[in-house]
């Protein structure tokens, strides 16, 4: 019971990172002028997380001869995403509901609804192997959402959602870790092993939303300074990513 108690504690207290992109955003009073830039620190940034947390961490816990597996399900999250994709614009174009919203808005949805349900589960196991584990997971998983959750506010916002709709469905998405963690702890000793595949899945669909996406978003700007402040901006969502996984690993 009491390390249920924390697991739903640390996902709680998580799944309120999701108000850090929203109270960047809402201070800023020309918020047009950034969310390109947003748009760019997101793609660096979830194409950071797949690379530099969820894939090492699956291939991690399943082995080396388990390497196929792992990159059949990263495929198979990055073909899921693009069939959502399809059925999302086939959707809007023949229901004529919310045309002014891009479908990548919904695919950030879902996709960051997965990472953060993942997020619980990892939390989950690591309270159950200890406290201390418990603890360092849980500020190793803040530290690496605040970035992402920055820049995920800002693509919201720029495919077509309110800033008051972004920052509800932003925190509804969020709190999903809390789920994550309940569902952890009740089906830990059931599932084991299994639940990493859920890691590459979401490695997927980050890769698919930020080089289908995202990217060429960023590339309607054509001007050199903009291109520059764009480029940059995406690696500096990538050496974020970076950086908290060298933090972990300490």
């Amino acid at each position: 019971m009491t390390a249920l108690l924390l697991i739903i504690g640390s996902t709680f207290l998580i799944s309120l990172l999701s108000f850090s992109g929203a109270l960047i955003l809402f201070l800023k009073e020309r918020l047009d002028k950034i969310l390109l830039t947003l748009v760019a620190f997101s793609a660096g940034a979830l194409i950071g997380a797949s690379f530099f947390h969820l894939l090492p961490e699956a291939i991690f816990e399943a082995g080396t001869d388990k390497l196929l597996n792992i990159f059949f399900f990263l495929i198979i999250g990055f073909c899921a995403f693009f069939i959502l994709e399809q059925f999302i614009s086939w959707h809007h174009h023949h229901e004529r509901e919310h045309p002014e919203i891009k479908s990548f808005s919904y695919l950030i949805l879902v996709s960051d609804t997965i990472h953060n349900f993942i997020d619980g589960l990892v939390i989950a196991a690591s309270f159950l192997s200890g406290v201390k584990i418990g603890i360092v997971t849980s500020l190793a998983v803040a530290f690496h959402e605040i970035p992402q959750e920055i820049g995920d506010f800002g693509v919201l916002v720029y495919g077509g959602l309110s800033k008051a709709k972004a920052f509800f469905y932003n925190f509804l998405s969020a709190i999903v870790a809390i789920l994550g963690g309940i569902i952890g702890f009740l089906i830990s000793e059931r599932i084991g092993k299994d639940m990493l595949y859920l890691l590459p899945f979401a490695a997927g669909s980050f890769l698919y939303i930020a080089c289908s996406d995202l990217i060429p978003e960023i590339k309607k700007k054509t001007g050199m300074k903009e291109s520059l402040i764009h480029f940059f901006t995406f690696l500096l969502g990538i050496g974020l990513m970076l950086l908290t996984k060298l933090v972990m690993s300490e």
